[in-house]
């Protein structure tokens, strides 16, 4: 694989036209109607935990992280986390990943939930929620519902409703 000439930068106000036009080819008009997107739209994301790559000036990928609650424990949602379908399967999505974790890590965040797909998030340290230890405000796969503690034993006594 040649290596890509990949930049990662924290995510700014004048990002936010081209990662709309990124979220609407990739994951199209029933993006709106996730469980996660309704969470999502209630409060602003987090821009200091949220990052763009970019292939010279295009942008090729983003990934986003806000501020939930998980019944009274804060908590992260993740997503979306998009690429590009041309720059897909060449690491993007986990360079991402890995700068916004370590990011919120840093930031003295312990835990972060997603839904999404276990075979690709678990290389990261999620794991699958116990079925109805956590639920969200609307329809979600329980199989699709992962969390990843960014502090040993972040999550053991975690239970609830994800809210915005």
């Amino acid at each position: 694989m040649t290596e890509l000439p990949l930049s990662i930068a924290v995510e700014t106000a004048a990002d936010d036209h081209d990662i709309d036009k990124l979220h609407e080819r990739t994951f199209g008009p029933g993006r709106f109607a996730r469980t996660a997107f309704r969470i999502r739209e209630q409060t602003p994301h987090e821009r200091a935990l949220s990052f763009t790559a970019r292939v010279g000036n295009m942008l090729v990928g983003s990934v986003r992280l806000t501020l939930v609650r998980i019944g009274t424990t804060s908590a992260l949602l993740l997503g979306p986390l998009t690429v590009e379908p041309p720059f897909q399967s060449v690491g993007i999505g986990a360079r991402l990943m890995d700068v916004a974790l370590k990011a919120a890590q840093e930031a003295g965040h312990r835990l972060v939930v997603l839904v999404g797909d276990e075979p690709y998030y678990a290389r990261f340290g999620f794991k699958r929620v116990p079925a109805g230890r956590v639920t969200l405000p609307g329809p979600v796969d329980p199989a699709r519902l992962l969390v990843a503690e960014l502090a040993e034993g972040a999550f053991a006594d975690v239970a609830g409703m994800v809210n915005a």
